[in-house]
């Protein structure tokens, strides 16, 4: 019996929180322990044998040196310390690293422990952040300073936000310095546009693997709900669907407003996840709901909808396209990151980043083909290639050879 520890910022929430618990799962189901370090939000339920790096204080305390130095994932050294501890003891034979930024943990300590360790390590890249000396996404902004060495970072007032000072340039030669000391690592990354970031940075040299994220075709599945429809008075509208965990300018938000008041009254745009700040802002054909936990509410949402749109400026490879595949609705995108991946000639439509001519045109296309000319291919394609359990078994056909099995 081997056994698995992973690190992530969250657990059972957000997309890696739930990718971590997933795996953790199949760790299990393999015959083997599986362990999860976490470092904030509230734990949701796991399976896995959980441990809780440092505690709320650490994270404040993290949060306030970042805004003022920029030197995101520099704090939490107790904490971190502790971990390293606990790691020592729990003996794994594996390492899988997810998100390491989010005010929880200190890179220096813990890969410097990993340095000196005989332990394979795994990563799974979910964003760009350990490749750049502060950013998570940077083909927004047409950035390529990460290729040589950043400095003069111009998101320094995005996440992690720094107020004060600008500390890229050293971020940069840390990152390069200490995410090369493994012996043995090996990067995957969700998207082959992401795998080609990583294969061209600081860390080319390492075992680079594309494993994309998968959805549970139990729960996202064509799921109608007649109610629904008479509920949010959408009898005879063509629905145009929009769904963000917290949506802003980047994910499309300022975008869906002009969307809105270029369409007609035949249809209607749905929007999942708005605050009630942002619902005061919309337009009268826009009907927005909050953010849900709820997933079978959120599938026949999908379901109802005849096209979802998608109007990211980064992105690294959207979950919410491979549930609406799932529930058999077709997607248009902005010719984004990795988004564009999960979208083909049968499944939907790649248009233009902010070309909302070409958006109207797409989704007009598709009201006069009909969903029913997308519906059977977008959930074969979800089913094939989007599976959650198929594709997190690769996860564990990639630690066989490094755990000697």
């Amino acid at each position: 019996m081997k056994k698995i520890l992973q690190i992530n910022t969250t657990i059972g929430y957000a997309s890696p929180g739930k990718i971590a618990n997933d795996i953790g799962d199949l760790i299990m189901e393999s015959g083997n322990e599986s362990y999860i370090a976490y470092g904030r939000q509230p734990e949701s339920k796991s399976n896995s044998s959980v441990i809780r790096i440092g505690n709320n204080l650490d994270i404040y305390t993290h949060v306030l040196s970042t805004r003022l130095f920029d030197d995101h994932c520099f704090s939490s050294k107790k904490a971190t310390q502790k971990l390293v501890s606990q790691i020592k003891e729990i003996k794994p034979d594996l390492i899988q690293i997810h998100n390491l930024h989010g005010y929880y943990i200190n890179i220096e300590v813990l890969f410097s422990f990993l340095k000196d360790a005989d332990i394979p390590v795994v990563w799974t890249f979910h964003d760009a952040w350990a490749i750049t000396g502060h950013c998570t996404h940077f083909e927004h902004v047409g950035c390529t300073k990460w290729l040589t060495q950043c400095h003069s970072c111009p998101q320094t007032n995005t996440y992690p936000n720094s107020v004060l000072l600008d500390r890229s340039k050293q971020n940069y030669k840390d990152k390069k310095r200490l995410f090369n000391y493994p012996k043995d690592l090996t990067i995957v990354t969700p998207s082959s546009w992401l795998a080609n970031l990583v294969n061209q940075s600081f860390l080319k040299e390492h075992t680079i693997k594309v494993i994309p994220n998968g959805v549970s075709q139990e729960i996202f599945k064509p799921r109608k709900n007649p109610e629904l429809e008479k509920t949010l008075n959408l009898k005879n509208k063509f629905v145009v669907l929009g769904v963000c965990s917290v949506w802003d300018k980047g994910k499309g938000f300022c975008d869906f407003i002009d969307l809105a008041k270029m369409l007609s009254n035949e249809y209607a745009i749905v929007m999942v996840g708005v605050t009630k700040k942002q619902a005061e802002m919309l337009p009268d054909n826009v009907i927005a709901i909050p953010r849900t936990s709820n997933v079978e509410e959120l599938a026949e949402l999908y379901t109802l909808a005849d096209v979802y749109v998608n109007l990211t400026y980064a992105d690294t490879f959207p979950t919410t396209n491979l549930e609406a595949l799932s529930c058999g609705t077709p997607i248009i995108t902005y010719k984004t990151g990795g988004s564009v991946e999960s979208v083909t000639q049968q499944t939907g439509m790649v248009v233009e980043q902010g070309n909302l001519k070409e958006a109207v045109s797409a989704i007009t296309q598709v009201k006069d083909l009909g969903k029913s000319h997308f519906e059977e291919h977008c959930v074969t394609m979800a089913v094939d290639k989007f599976n959650k359990q198929k594709q997190y078994l690769e996860y564990i056909k990639l630690y066989q050879p490094l755990l000697g099995n």
